[in-house]
């Protein structure tokens, strides 16, 4: 036997030993078969390997052998081209399915993977070092119960057309996973997720619940509102109109899988609508509804615990009323006038009204959607004109007291006055004297 290093597994090593003893006649092939959980005629073959070839016999014969299973050349050096060309910046998973769905090109994502990961388009991510334990919450039972909501700023047209960055509201079904519903914004305000849950109630129906994020726009987190919990923004102030529970997250892994779905489609959703040649977000709202949430639904969607639909269908007084619960709302004071003002503007309250307005009274204020203006007050709606411009106050007024215009001194007669020119006698001494003295008794 030689002496050379020849690099060997642990398997391989305990094999070694246990057969050396059995060349030896230190233990029987009943033993070495035993300790080995080989067949006898194996354990036969590897004592004459051993014998006869060395440490050497017992290696894997197919080490440093290409692989039986190994692609073609043709077809391997035909996919490192497409994802060189077409997919350098897809993940291994996208990229497998690309191939097989735009080429016919049906590979593992094992293979895919080792194939960029040696053209250096692909590198493994590591886990995260600040791990936090989070205890496993179970997935509600029944579609409807749970809708997990948010935003997600991200360049989705890759600034084609000059869009830049969008905001992408998308609400995620907590049962099944599916993408309930999904739009293009120009941001994360009132208005914008006003008109993402309106069209979703039309289309759905009332989910139980909604999870959110603390966002400025679903909880007033000033201290002032959490100290009074009666404050409410515009959103929670309209699912309490509709029934429907607001639920706060006190973390992004609470609600994680709207997370998840954002971290999935700024993969995904950017580069279909790259292949697709969207350009638009108006096409980019046809492709997300005819195409990419159907796809991606019956891909990812998983088979909920009840089949029951948990949505509540809206109520008539409900539909007929969703315009003025989706609107933002504030309240004014009616003047002694019957004046009141909203957005620098003043208003005049007509003669007619279908509703007796005292002074004093809190009119609501309801600003659509669409831009138009109603004043509520108890149930009814108000008839008011605009006035081009309320008359002002008189800034002058007059006053309670004449100001002095310039200090005044004691009088004193003049030199040639008759009075100093008196004469003194007993009689004017006198008669000064009873004038200083009061009278006595």
């Amino acid at each position: 036997m030689g002496h050379d290093i020849i690099p060997m597994s642990n398997r391989e090593i305990d094999r070694y030993h246990v057969i050396r003893q059995l060349l030896e006649k230190r233990i029987s092939t009943r033993i070495a078969t035993a300790q080995l959980s080989l067949s006898p005629r194996q354990v036969k073959r590897l004592n004459k390997r051993l014998r006869t070839q060395g440490q050497s016999g017992l290696i894997h014969q197919s080490r440093g052998r290409q692989s039986n299973h190994r692609l073609p050349e043709v077809r391997r050096t035909k996919i490192m081209t497409l994802l060189r060309i077409r997919y350098p910046d897809f993940g291994p998973t996208l990229a497998t399915e690309k191939l097989a769905e735009r080429h016919r090109l049906v590979v593992s994502n094992e293979t895919v993977r080792h194939l960029m990961t040696e053209s250096g388009l692909w590198t493994a991510k590591t886990g995260s070092k600040n791990y936090v334990h989070r205890q496993w919450r179970a997935r509600k039972d029944a579609f409807g119960e749970l809708e997990q909501f948010d935003g997600s700023y991200h360049h989705w047209l890759e600034d084609r057309g000059g869009t830049g960055e969008l905001c992408l509201l998308a609400s995620i079904d907590d049962a099944t996973g599916k993408i309930t519903k999904a739009e293009f914004a120009a941001h994360e305000g009132v208005v914008p997720v006003f008109t993402f849950w309106k069209e979703y109630l039309l289309t759905h129906g009332k989910p139980r619940a909604i999870y959110l994020d603390k966002f400025s726009t679903y909880k007033m987190n000033q201290r002032v509102a959490k100290e009074n919990h009666e404050t409410l923004t515009q959103f929670q102030r309209a699912m309490n109109e509709l029934g429907i529970n607001p639920i706060t997250a006190h973390s992004p892994e609470a609600k994680g899988r709207v997370e998840r779905l954002f971290q999935t489609l700024q993969d995904r959703l950017v580069k279909e609508l790259r292949l697709a040649g969207v350009n638009t977000v108006a096409d980019a709202h046809c492709f997300l509804d005819a195409v990419f949430i159907p796809e991606f639904n019956k891909k990812f969607a998983v088979v909920p615990a009840s089949t029951a639909n948990a949505h509540r269908p809206l109520a008539t007084t409900e539909r007929t009323t969703l315009d003025a619960t989706f609107s933002r709302q504030e309240t004014r004071v009616v003047r002694n006038d019957f004046t009141f003002s909203y957005q620098a503007t003043w208003y005049q309250l007509t003669s007619d009204q279908p509703v007796t307005v005292c002074k004093k009274d809190v009119i609501t204020i309801e600003e659509r959607l669409d831009g138009t203006l109603m004043f509520r007050l108890r149930g009814k709606y108000l008839q008011v004109k605009a006035l081009p411009e309320r008359l002002k106050r008189a800034t002058t007024r007059t006053p309670w007291v004449i100001p002095k215009t310039k200090p005044t001194t004691p009088w004193r007669p003049a030199p040639n006055h008759p009075w100093r020119h008196r004469p003194f006698t007993a009689a004017t001494a006198t008669a000064k004297s009873k004038l200083l003295i009061p009278p006595q008794g």
